[in-house]
């Protein structure tokens, strides 16, 4: 190869430069193990030598990358006088903040190295067991003594915990009913088998509930394949008892758990949407009352079972019976239809025993169940219950009608209207004569789907009613006006599982490609809980 070099050097340096080029030689880097010793080579390197500047360079590029490591993650963030914060590092283009202008923008800002290394982390979490702490002495708050006065906004870890176990008590009681949900019509059914999350619990009692309305008998010549389907009764949950010392231990006293399962069957369909307000048999006041159809569900006794309300009262004076002496607490959750029964339920065993233990009801995404004389009747009664809401889901907001008191209309027109005496007289006139007038019970721990990074702000209804959304939402919950948790530790697979048409494509995407097993999406039975806690 010639290369032209007369008419860029001066020639008083050209017999120099064409001197030191003769005796140039390409050097390969002895890193290279391609590399082959050139046969000119004056000095052969020794084994020892090589191995010695080997290790030098490997050291030198490591202090290299950590400097410039350091130097990447350094930002120094200033409050300028104007108010506004001025970020260094991140560059001009960072500091414009362009998912605020282009939303289109949010999705690469999304997949930073670091929201995939969280996305990977929580969709490939195994069970693990909970950091329980002692609730000792302080169970009682933790148990709604003080109706969770300062333990909802922000949401107290402990509290969370909690929430999101009996939560997993309820899913439990779907998985136990969707195994084998038929019933036999011609005899008592077999003890059922229920995988419990918890396994310092154990299941005592298996609960049933039947309609009192039937379909006709053509449904059944018209379309035999239905099957449980259009059943009268139907598994719907169980009891526990906590029967672990060390627990019991850590709690502060032996908890009693009552879960009910949401609507199954078209036969509980039915009873859902006979929303007229019923007399309560046990009152002497007629002003307190409940949905029919809830009221039915809890009354009626079937063939070969007996009523809801019969179950649960026989099982828990049994059980306080059989712990006579030892601090004790009932704790009945449910989700939909199981949040609406576990109202009934309480106030059913709230008489039962004159010795009666401390109850509260947890509930998911349960509708309203009677009027404002039943919120009072448990008031008396001094039932505590959480409610957990997600602002998006409708199943909250029915049955009843605007002039309900769990309507936002309602509470701003009381407002507005408040200097208005005529007009708080004929809307007090028809909040007490209307049909429709129902009012929720209890506290409110409220969620919300668009707070949500992985869930779209627009997840249908279904999604928004969804159990496994709620306790995910429960466990990113910092408070009213923070974002969603970044240290949440519930595994997304479940949900993913059910909910992958909710789900962010960005993220359902980006679950297949980030070397998940199939197996993984499998949902397996818990025998533990994942921690929702720190």
């Amino acid at each position: 190869m010639q290369i032209s070099i007369s008419s860029t050097l001066p020639a008083q340096n050209l017999h120099v430069f064409q001197a030191r080029w003769a005796s140039f030689k390409c050097q390969k880097s002895p890193l290279n193990p391609l590399r082959k010793p050139h046969p000119s080579s004056q000095k052969p390197v020794s084994s020892a030598s090589s191995t010695g500047l080997t290790l030098q360079h490997l050291s030198n590029l490591e202090k290299l990358l950590q400097k410039t490591n350091q130097a990447d993650s350094e930002q120094v963030v200033k409050a300028p006088s104007n108010g506004s914060i001025e970020t260094k590092g991140k560059g001009l283009l960072g500091g414009l903040n362009l998912s605020r202008i282009w939303p289109e923008m949010k999705a690469a800002e999304d997949m930073s190295p670091r929201h995939l290394n969280r996305l990977q982390r929580l969709l490939s979490k195994t069970m693990e067991y909970s950091p329980r702490n002692n609730l000792g002495s302080h169970w009682r708050e933790y148990h709604g003594c003080n109706d969770w006065s300062g333990l909802l906004d922000p949401l107290d870890e402990n509290l969370r915990r909690e929430v999101v176990r009996y939560g997993e008590f309820v899913q439990a009681a779907y998985h136990a009913f969707h195994s084998n949900p038929a019933m036999s019509t011609d005899e008592a059914p077999l003890p059922r088998h229920v995988a419990l999350p918890d396994r310092s619990y154990k299941v005592t009692k298996s609960l049933y509930a039947t309609s009192s309305v039937g379909l006709p008998k053509w449904v059944d010549d018209v379309a035999p394949d239905l099957g449980w389907m259009t059943q009268r009764s139907s598994w719907i949950g169980f009891v526990a008892v906590c029967d672990d010392k060390r627990e019991i231990q850590r709690m502060g006293r032996r908890d009693i758990v009552i879960a009910l399962r949401g609507t199954a069957t078209c036969l509980e369909w039915a009873e859902n949407f006979r929303a007229q307000l019923v007399h309560i048999p046990e009152s002497d006041d007629p002003t307190q009352k409940v949905e029919c159809g809830f009221l039915s569900l809890h009354k009626t006794p079937g063939a070969h079972v007996p009523s809801l309300a019969e179950s649960v009262v026989e099982e828990v004076q049994r059980l306080i019976e059989k712990y006579k002496g030892d601090t004790l607490s009932i704790t009945i959750t449910g989700h939909s239809l199981g949040a609406a029964l576990s109202l009934l339920v309480a106030d059913e065993i709230s008489s039962c025993s004159p010795h009666l233990p401390p109850v509260a009801v947890f509930s998911f995404g349960g509708p309203r169940v009677g009027n404002k004389g039943f919120v009072e009747r448990l008031n008396e009664k001094n039932v505590k219950v959480l409610r957990i809401v997600n602002n998006q889901d409708l199943i909250t907001r029915v049955p009843g009608v605007f002039i309900g008191e769990g309507s936002e209309q309602k509470q701003q027109d009381q407002q507005q209207e408040q200097k208005s005496e005529s007009f708080a007289t004929v809307f007090n006139m028809l909040d007490n004569n209307n049909p429709l007038a129902y009012s929720h019970v209890g506290t409110e721990l409220r969620v919300d789907t668009k707070m949500s990074p992985y869930l779209k702000p627009n997840a249908d209804v279904a999604c928004c009613h969804d159990l496994e959304a709620y306790l995910h939402l429960v466990d990113g919950f910092l408070s009213s006006n923070c974002p969603f948790r970044s240290n949440a530790k519930r595994s997304l697979v479940r949900l993913l599982h059910d909910q992958r048409s909710n789900v962010k494509q960005l993220y359902t995407h980006k679950a297949l490609s980030l070397n998940l097993e199939r197996d993984r999406f499998r949902i397996p039975v818990a025998s533990c809980l994942p921690s929702p806690s720190r």
